[in-house]
């Protein structure tokens, strides 16, 4: 079997290929001391970044970037893991309102998967149902933004959501 080492960011840990898609227990107890987490928001046309702060308590928004090439997507994971110090993903995944997997859910997980293998780091999948409508109506309804700047924020907020939602869910020692 294959191993995989993620070089990206130097260490010394490795995983196998068939393992890039871990549950979120695993996946944390493969991260460094002070490794951070990447929520990953994964839209039609544009994808949301969040980052976690180093003691994986707190998601941050991070940006949104335009949905392209995946060897693209990869190299900018890398750049920003090589930064930040990024030791995994946490990627949302659009499961059915009545929890199934259904094609889009699959096409995440393909994507994911994909992701993980080019980025060398290790990825959890995490429900997102309902993730950009809770924003949007926290965003309307709180922050009273207009479409057009909503547009701007919804994707890197959808992720911290995703990735803080999943953070709750770490546990702690």
């Amino acid at each position: 079997m294959e191993e995989k080492s993620p070089s990206i960011i130097g260490r010394k840990a490795t995983y196998r290929a068939d393992m890039a898609l871990f549950n979120l227990t695993d996946l944390a107890a493969t991260l460094a001391r002070d490794d951070r987490l990447l929520g990953i928001d994964p839209g039609r046309k544009q994808v949301g970044l969040a980052l976690s702060d180093v003691s994986r308590m707190v998601a941050t928004p991070l940006e949104t970037v335009k949905r392209g090439k995946l060897g693209a997507m990869a190299e900018h994971i890398r750049a920003l893991a090589a930064k930040h110090g990024i030791g995994g993903m946490v990627v949302g995944i659009p499961l059915s309102l009545d929890g199934t997997f259904g094609p889009a859910a699959q096409a995440s997980k393909d994507w994911a998967t994909a992701l993980s293998e080019q980025t060398g780091l290790p990825v959890c999948l995490w429900d997102e149902r309902l993730s950009s409508s809770a924003v949007n109506r926290m965003l309307i309804e709180e922050a009273d933004l207009s479409r057009s700047k909503r547009n701007e924020v919804v994707d890197q907020l959808a992720a911290a959501y995703i990735l803080q939602a999943a953070l709750d869910c770490i546990p702690r020692t």
